[in-house]
């Protein structure tokens, strides 16, 4: 699973997601070709991103979680196209999954099994048919991430760091080339921030990371600002976060 990779290559042309909006909705919507009325959430996006590492920041409600989901097809774009190494997530989105992962803010948001290494092994059920194989692979995956002590515990009864370490575990077992994560450190004490942080450091993928903690964001080669629906920022990370603290300073 370790070792060197290319990273992956994800575009976003003329990327725009839009909802109806109810006549008495208290928004500024546009108006479509029909008449309806629709409300931006995020877009129009023209992105090529070509790094290992990108990270995205940006308030509540600007759109920057739809942008992530629109990276793995859990949101497809109303207008535009979204591509992951060539592969359309519309029209190719089984495809586009297994290379791409999504992990939630909330780790129990995936872990859906009494216990971590049923969780690896649910996650192995594609690539491993044999049970004897598929719990040998789980095994490894769980060693890998430091986590083969925790494994059979319930995940009820770990701390948070340790439940979204294994979700982060559950969600690379299949070696996808991309991992998409949204708000991973929210829930998150310190210690356990920095520890998930090292980890992700580790990571051969392609990591695009959306985050309100700034030490995080700045551990990235490139990072999107994103307010009110749009990319308003789209550089170095530091430069980024100085315009994203700019942002919110303004009333």
């Amino acid at each position: 699973m370790g070792g060197t990779r290319h990273p992956a290559v994800i575009e976003l042309d003329g990327a725009v997601v839009e909802v109806p909006v109810d006549d008495d909705a208290h928004v500024a919507p546009s108006r479509g070709a029909g008449g309806d009325r629709w409300r931006t959430i995020v877009g129009p996006l023209d992105l090529t991103l070509r790094e290992r590492r990108v990270t995205v920041v940006g308030a509540n409600g600007s759109g920057k979680s739809t942008l992530l989901r629109l990276l793995n097809g859990l949101v497809l774009p109303s207008r535009g196209t979204v591509r992951v190494d060539g592969l359309d997530t519309g029209r190719d989105g089984s495809a586009v999954r297994r290379r791409v992962a999504f992990g939630f803010t909330d780790p129990l948001s995936q872990l859906v099994m009494p216990t971590g290494r049923e969780d690896v092994e649910l996650s192995l059920r594609r690539t491993h048919r044999g049970r004897a194989e598929r719990a040998a692979a789980a095994g490894r995956v769980l060693d890998r991430f430091g986590l083969a002590d925790l494994g059979d515990r319930s995940v009820y009864d770990l701390s948070g760091g340790e439940r979204q370490l294994l979700a982060l575990a559950v969600v690379l077992a299949t070696d996808p080339a991309v991992l998409v994560l949204d708000e991973p450190t929210t829930l998150l004490d310190r210690r356990n921030t920095l520890l998930l942080r090292r980890t992700l450091e580790s990571l051969p993928q392609t990591v695009v990371v959306a985050t309100h903690d700034l030490d995080l964001a700045l551990e990235a080669d490139r990072t999107l600002v994103v307010d009110r629906a749009r990319v308003v920022f789209d550089g170095p990370p530091r430069e980024a976060v100085e315009r994203y603290v700019a942002l919110t300073a303004t009333p």
